[in-house]
This record gives C-alpha cells, sequence and structure tokens, in this order.
C-alpha cells in the first residue's frame, strides 16, 4: 500500500494582492503525474485544504477537479479539516464525495466515525483494504474538553492535552477492533495509521503557521499519540520528522505560502506500508511554480542582491520579491529607489521592509509586518488575543467570524 501524505495546501490564498491560482493549479497537474508514475493508491491531505472558511469559487473549482480526477485514476482521498478550513464548507459535499471514492472528515464526531478504510488502488470497482486510518482532523479545543471554573492556565493546558489524547485513544481503540475483524476475514494484518493537525512537540514552526493552542496547548506530547505505523500530520509548513521519529512527520506545505518559507524545499511524502507495518518513507520534491525570493541589506549591496534574485523568473513569470533594507531604512523614498533598482528586471516588488535597528525590532517580527501580510482573519485573531476570555467563548467568537465573513462573501457572490 503507498499513501501519497500531503497537507496544507490553502486553496484560495490571497498573497500581498497575488493570487496562487496558477501555482496550484500547476501543483494538481504535477501531482496527478505523480501519482500515476510512483503507483500510488491513495492521497492524504492533512488539514488545510482552503485557506479561509469561505473560499473564492476558482479554489473550490480546483478542489473539485483533484476529487474527479483521483477518482478517474482509481486512486482514493482523504481528506481531513485544518484549523483554516470551515467545517461546514468541507462537510456540504462529503455525501457526494463519497460516490467518488473520497472521504471527508471535517471536525470531531464519534470515535469510531473516524475509522477509514482506504482502499488499494483499482479501476474495478474492487475495494482492497490497504490501510486503516485513524482520521483525525483539527481538534477545537470545544470539541473534547471544557474549561473548570478556578483552573489555572498549566492545570487548563494539562487537562485539555489529556483530553485530546483521551480522544485520540478512542479513535484508536475502534481502529484496533476493526483491524483485529480484517485480519480475521483477509487472514492477514492490515497496516493501522492515524493523521493530525496540530503543533507537536519537537516540531520547527515558522512565521507562515498560526499557532493553533494559543494560551491553551503549546504543543502535543509526542508520546501522547497512540502506537501505530504511520503518523500523518498538517499545520506546520516544514518537512521534517517529529522528535527524529521516522513514522511521525510532517510534510510541509507543497508550495512556500509566505517569504519565510522561500528557502524552503517542498515535497509531499510516498509512504510505503506492508503487513509488518511502515515500510519506507521517500520524500518527493515539489517543483517551484512561482519563484519567490527575499532578499536584505543597504542601498549599496541590494543590486547585487536583486541581480541575483532576478534570474530566477522570467518575462513571463518574473520572480515575486521581498526586499528588506538595512541601515539605510530611514530614508523616506526607498520605494523609488528599489523601483529603479528592478527596472527592466524579472522581478516584481511585493513588499519593501524598513529593517529598523531597535530592541523593539529585534525582538518581535511583529515590527516588521504589514497588514498586506496579514489576512482578515489574522487580524482577527491578533485582536481576539489581546483579550481574557475563556476558550469556549474564544471559539465561538471565532466561529461567529467565520460565519458573518461567509455570509459577506457569498452574499456579495
Amino acid at each position: 500500500m503507498r499513501i501519497l501524505h500531503t497537507s496544507d495546501w490553502h486553496l484560495g490564498q490571497h498573497f500581498m494582492g497575488k493570487s496562487r491560482q496558477a501555482e496550484h493549479q500547476a501543483l494538481i497537474d504535477w501531482l496527478l503525474v505523480q501519482v500515476d508514475a510512483h503507483a500510488v493508491d491513495a492521497v492524504l491531505i492533512a488539514g488545510d485544504i482552503f485557506d479561509t472558511g469561505a473560499p473564492p469559487s476558482y479554489a473550490r473549482e480546483l478542489y473539485s477537479h483533484l476529487v474527479v480526477s483521483l477518482h478517474r485514476q482509481g486512486v482514493a482521498l482523504l481528506l481531513l479539516g485544518g484549523n483554516h478550513d470551515s467545517v461546514a464548507t468541507l462537510g456540504e459535499s462529503r455525501s457526494l464525495l463519497a460516490v467518488l471514492n473520497t472521504t471527508v472528515v471535517a471536525a470531531v464526531s464519534d470515535p469510531a466515525d473516524h475509522v477509514v478504510v482506504l482502499p488499494r488502488r483499482g479501476g474495478d470497482g474492487s475495494h482492497v483494504p490497504g490501510c486503516i486510518v485513524c482520521a483525525v482532523p483539527f481538534i477545537r479545543p470545544r470539541d473534547v474538553w471544557q474549561s473548570q471554573a478556578g483552573q489555572s492556565a498549566e492545570d487548563k493546558q494539562q487537562s485539555l492535552q489529556a483530553a485530546i489524547q483521551a480522544y485520540y485513544q478512542g479513535v484508536h481503540d475502534a481502529g484496533l477492533a476493526l483491524q483485529a475483524q480484517l485480519q480475521q476475514t483477509l487472514g492477514r494484518r492490515v497496516p493501522l495509521i492515524a493523521t493530525g493537525h496540530l503543533t507537536t512537540v519537537g516540531a520547527s514552526s515558522n512565521e507562515s503557521v498560526r499557532e493553533i493552542y494559543v494560551g491553551s496547548l503549546d504543543a502535543f506530547p509526542t508520546a501522547a499519540f497512540p502506537p501505530v505505523d504511520y503518523i500523518a500530520l498538517g499545520h506546520i509548513h516544514k518537512p521534517q520528522k517529529v522528535g527524529g521519529l521516522a513514522h511521525i512527520r510532517y510534510c510541509g506545505s507543497p508550495i512556500p505560502l509566505g517569504f519565510d518559507e522561500a528557502r524552503q524545499h517542498k515535497e509531499v511524502l510516498l509512504v510505503d506500508l506492508d503487513a509488518t507495518g511502515l515500510a519506507g518513507v521517500t520524500p518527493l520534491p515539489v517543483p517551484r511554480f512561482q519563484a519567490l525570493v527575499s532578499v536584505s541589506g543597504n542601498l549599496a549591496a541590494l543590486p547585487a542582491a536583486i541581480a541575483a534574485a532576478a534570474s530566477e523568473g522570467t518575462a513571463d513569470k518574473p520572480a515575486w520579491l521581498e526586499v528588506t533594507v538595512a541601515e539605510d531604512d530611514y530614508l523616506q523614498d526607498l520605494p523609488e529607489r528599489i523601483n529603479t533598482m528592478t527596472q527592466g528586471r524579472p522581478v516584481e516588488v511585493l513588499r519593501v521592509r524598513r529593517q529598523r535597528a531597535s530592541a523593539t525590532a529585534t525582538l518581535f517580527s511583529e515590527a516588521l509586518e504589514t497588514l498586506d501580510e496579514l489576512s482578515p482573519g489574522d487580524v482577527f485573531a491578533r485582536r481576539l488575543s489581546q483579550e481574557d476570555l475563556s476558550p469556549d467563548l474564544r471559539q465561538a467568537l471565532n466561529q461567529r467570524y467565520t460565519d458573518v465573513v461567509r455570509s459577506i462573501t457569498e452574499g456579495a457572490a
């Protein structure tokens, strides 16, 4: 059984005035070729399929194109909800997509409902079980836990971690029961894996990742996951093993979602399973469909840096450029000076930053942020984080905000 593990596509992302539509279309076209070339049985997307709860129509169209194309290839698709995804948006077509060999797990429900059997590849309608998945999506605190009056922050953190661990254990128990049943029926062991969309202890994050459990849960302990053959994680955009463990992995986002990810090597993971468990994990590098380049320096050094960045762009597809000006950041005409340096080169400057030489700028990356970097949801989350609210109220306000944005977007359409 071979699974292609990917996550954090963020379809519909609006990036500093730029659409990622062309990149995501190229990604899907590339992925469909890889699925055939590497004999993939099933594709697993571990959350954050969409960038917002109310994705634009072209993002939904790309989503549908992926589902239909994989179905035509006889490849199963498992989609997990992430913290960026709307439960309602993912759930609205769940029954329809099930007919197309696609399973959508948008939100937490009864643990037994999160046990999914992924079949081996086949266009003849056969569904030979390839592996069992404890398909756990993003867990919102209100789904598994209620805070108690008088609890300290540490108590809340520990009780929430315990609740998430207990939920995983419930899904794992249901998975083990099905595994035993299939072994008796098939006469062979069917591998058991799990998923998650969260931050774990030992994972290395970056600026483009929004913290999930701010004030409640810093990271989920790796040891708290149940014993399975492989754990397919999403949320962290940098591909990595967790705690050096080969069977617990973030695949990372397939395209860079911010300039802080511009130098990362993006990949998807080919996960091979057999009756003994995990047979191997093979990273498959993803081509760069749009050049993102971040350069920095004073005005004397920037021309050479920009010339080097220009080598990554073409006249038809200029490189998107972030320029951070050091030392000369006090000058008022920096945009005009940068524009002169880029004149005639295949680059497009999306952002000019001034690197303030102050302790505040050194300590807090927010000092370099502009509104161009933040979505409306990010701004709302930042404002909400300044209030002392219970986790339940915080989640309720987040859901209300998502509902309002969706109603406005759908009304405008």
